[in-house]
């Protein structure tokens, strides 16, 4: 889409939205955000929280990055933006909850797979992708080369789980599950049919997130 393109949208979005959430869009203006969810997911232009979700603005506090990484906490302090927002919406905004929300036909979780020489021009992608190597590892260990498809649907669900294992390394994470102020779930988001699985801790493997909703647990 080009610019002039985008541009066209904005006056739609102002005749339409605007005006529909004219009074939400005017209160979180004056009173401030204040979203009880971090969703932490892909920049994948197929991946749109709010959709998935189907949250209105103010909803959700939300990083979006190249395959929905969390890097592990650095005491060096050469953290990353990502590291940066999961302390604000913990620290600052208190939200109640996190998400780390993968999908499936993940370009970043293919390019684990993908040899190439050494690209200076692409150096900082690179480094990037190291943060999801472990799950690469975990699905190969798993489900071995033969099926290329399974292999990947299997690296994109491990990714959920190593990131969520990164975002326990931080101080302030720790500190909250310490005091149960936060509540932490791997989402895995079907972009073919808008299904969503969530990880189980206790059975160790995904499941439909409608059989959580009709839980227990969800519903106290």
């Amino acid at each position: 889409m080009q610019l002039e393109e985008l541009a066209k949208s904005h006056l739609k979005f102002k005749e339409k939205y605007q005006k529909t959430y004219a009074d939400n869009f005017r209160e979180l203006a004056i009173k401030g955000q204040n979203p009880k969810v971090l969703f932490i997911s892909c920049s994948d232009s197929r991946v749109v929280p709010n959709l998935i979700t189907h949250t209105d603005p103010g909803d959700l506090f939300i990083d979006r990055n190249v395959g929905n990484v969390v890097p592990p906490y650095m005491h060096d302090k050469q953290g990353t933006a990502v590291s940066a927002t999961i302390e604000y919406a913990v620290s600052h905004l208190h939200v109640e909850d996190i998400i780390v929300c993968g999908h499936t036909h993940c370009g970043a979780c293919k390019a684990l797979y993908e040899e190439h020489a050494p690209d200076p021009k692409l150096e900082h992608l690179d480094w990037w992708l190291e943060f999801a190597k472990e799950s690469k590892m975990e699905a190969l260990a798993m489900v071995g080369k033969q099926d290329q498809e399974r292999l990947l649907r299997a690296t994109e669900r491990f990714n959920v789980i190593t990131q969520i294992r990164n975002l326990m390394t931080y101080p302030v994470i720790q500190d909250a599950l310490e005091s149960e102020g936060i509540f932490i779930q791997g989402w895995y988001y079907h972009i073919e049919n808008g299904d969503v699985e969530y990880f189980d801790p206790v059975e160790h493997r995904f499941k439909l997130l409608e059989e959580y909703s009709k839980s227990e647990e969800y519903s106290k």
